[in-house]
């Protein structure tokens, strides 16, 4: 039988610490909200009173039940007002020394039978918890920010917290009604262990003018469903706090350089550009605090001016029959473009067209496209077997198979045949633009369009410049994804370009917290879904994606960066090995033929 938590503390009322005490007072418990001044007490009791606020503005919350929530909250200044609860969760900046003298002082304050929490999101609770008599009575619940909002919880046991602790805080995190994943006392934890490796690995982007801030938020959140960008997203954690948590798994985590904090983020809270609260960090803000992002020396330039050397494209030719190419030519198609598709022989032609026609057959059913707009996209496209039919278009797009040879090839064939001026575009995701380019006499013209799968649905397409490509010509791609209605992000010519760059090192180091059984499969994925909010946890992404191509994406971004961290995990090359390539093959981190 769990215990029956009647009251509560919480040390410490920030964000998080305000956060906190509403979840416990809107289930029912008393809550002892405690700082270290009066001062300190009355921003905190603020944060509380503005949040229950806003709920009520937004019709999520009765007056009623505010007013009995902020009934049920005691404001105290210092620790002795803890005397009586019967768990106390910490939520005091990110130092061990202050976590430490807090808990030695919890432990001569606080009854014998309490339990003592740190909401700790980095630090090793292990490493708290001998500042007490009573370590095996300590324990990490790490709430995710905003605390009433966010689902999950990790509960962080040491090697000597007691299973009733364990299991009595498990209990009390469904009366809460969230979802606890438990865990060891590990650097990082499960979220923040996977999280900011790719937030630091995204402003290392930017630290070194590979794409600038919007296109890196934009291809992120466009390309991959998540909610925030990674550098809107350190804003919102602030930096001060990603450098200390950074700094904290380096230095406990093995020092694994991907967790080496990227320089420029010292360098920003050193000048006092810590995020949002300071009105700056990466973005501007419309004042300390605001969410509200205004323009500053770093904002583009404005559509217009950048595309004002574009060439004028009319008409396109689209090299390839599989997947790729038909959704590219129904996208050009439908946004009135004339289209040559070239195809291997009349057979693949009338394949594509088949494909073609049947998914614009589903936008008229789902009320997404009239007849007329379907037999208008249809009466665009030319069917082709010859690639002498581009002879006279103004961009070509080639989505052939990801073979280099294949793809080099094909580009010196296009260079004898299309007029002078003509866009040469390639959708690979992960071969080097440049080596097409310089297949061809005009590698100022050639640039990498990489398109997102499903095309028509996916709105993201990456403008990939190589350091030939001409500044007409990027204009000119940028402008084409205008008129496609995609946001087009500008990257240079580098291994996985930004997505896959971010994404697949992400994605290897959840399989390496797997394959050092830190974890299941499941609760990872809860981690990430409900932590972070990302659309699918990771397990769930590659077998979606196919193992094989996860594993050569990874690869090839090992062999171009040299990173020791992006190594392939040994256990998705033992799985690739095994067959087991995910939904395609019924089976990858999940049985899929029992489903």
């Amino acid at each position: 039988m769990a215990r029956d938590f009647s009251s509560v503390g919480v040390v410490g009322l920030g964000t998080m610490g305000a956060g906190i005490v509403e979840v416990f007072a809107r289930n029912g418990v008393d809550v002892v909200a405690v700082e270290v001044s009066e001062g300190a007490l009355e921003r905190g009791r603020a944060i509380l009173t503005g949040s229950t606020d806003r709920a009520v503005a937004k019709g999520k919350l009765a007056e009623a039940d505010r007013d009995a929530l902020l009934g049920r909250v005691q404001f105290a200044v210092g620790l002795d007002a803890l005397h009586s609860v019967d768990l106390v969760v910490e939520a005091v900046p990110e130092h061990l020394d202050l976590k430490q003298r807090i808990f030695a002082e919890l432990d001569r304050v606080c009854k014998p039978e309490a339990i003592l929490a740190t909401n700790t999101s980095s630090l090793s609770v292990t490493e708290i918890s001998v500042a007490t008599t009573r370590p095996n009575q300590v324990i990490g619940i790490h709430f995710f920010n905003p605390a009433p909002v966010m689902k999950l919880v990790e509960v962080v046991r040491t090697v000597v917290t007691s299973t009733d602790v364990v299991a009595d805080v498990e209990a009390l995190c469904k009366r809460l009604g969230k979802v606890d994943v438990t865990i060891s006392d590990r650097a990082g934890f499960i979220a923040n262990a996977l999280l900011f490796g790719y937030l630091n690995h995204a402003v290392g982007m930017f630290e070194s003018h590979y794409a600038t801030r919007e296109d890196i938020d934009a291809a992120m959140k466009l390309g991959c469903g998540l909610p925030m960008g990674p550098l809107a997203l350190m804003d919102l954690i602030g930096l001060d706090t990603a450098y200390e948590i950074l700094d904290t798994m380096y230095r406990r985590g093995g020092r694994d350089r991907r967790h080496a904090p990227v320089p420029l983020i010292k360098q920003m809270v050193t000048a006092g550009l810590l995020g949002r609260k300071s009105g700056r960090g990466f973005y501007t803000y419309e004042r300390p605090g605001s969410p509200v992002v205004v323009p500053d020396e770093q904002t583009p330039v404005t559509a217009e001016s950048a595309l004002g050397d574009a060439r004028a494209i009319a008409k396109v030719g689209i090299v390839g029959s599989g997947t790729m190419a038909t959704g590219i030519i129904e996208v050009f198609a439908k946004a009135g473009y004339e289209v040559v598709s070239v195809t291997r022989g009349a057979e693949k032609s009338a394949k594509v067209f088949e494909v073609v026609k049947t998914s614009l057959n589903k936008g008229v059913v789902r009320g997404k496209l009239s007849e007329a707009d379907r037999d208008a996209a249809l009466g665009r496209i030319n069917w082709s077997a010859t690639l002498e039919h581009l002879a006279d278009v103004d961009l070509v797009v080639e989505a052939v198979v990801e073979e280099l040879s294949v793809k080099k090839a094909l580009f010196a064939s296009l260079d004898e045949i299309c007029k002078p001026g003509v866009v040469l575009a390639t959708t690979t995701s992960s071969l080097p633009v440049i080596d097409v380019a310089m297949a061809t006499q005009r590698p100022a013209d050639v640039i990498g369009l990489h398109f997102f799968n499903p095309a028509p649905l996916m709105p993201l397409v990456e403008v990939v410049e190589t350091i030939r490509t001409s500044a007409e010509t990027t204009a000119t791609a940028r402008a084409v994804c205008t008129a496609l209605g995609k946001t087009g992000v500008v990257c240079g010519d580098r291994s996985g370009f930004i997505v896959n760059a971010l994404l697949f090192p992400y994605l290897n180091d959840a399989v390496k917290m797997l394959e050092a059984s830190y974890s299941t499969a499941d609760d990872i994925d809860h981690a990430m879904k409900l932590g972070c909010g990302y659309p699918m946890g990771p397990f769930e992404l590659l077998d979606v994606v196919g193992l094989d191509v996860s594993l050569a994406i990874q690869r090839e971004l090992y062999l171009e960066l040299r990173e020791p961290g992006f190594a392939p995990a040994p256990l998705l090359e033992h799985l690739v090995t095994a067959g087991y390539l995910g939904r395609k093959s019924g089976r990858g981190f999940r049985d899929h033929t029992r489903r």
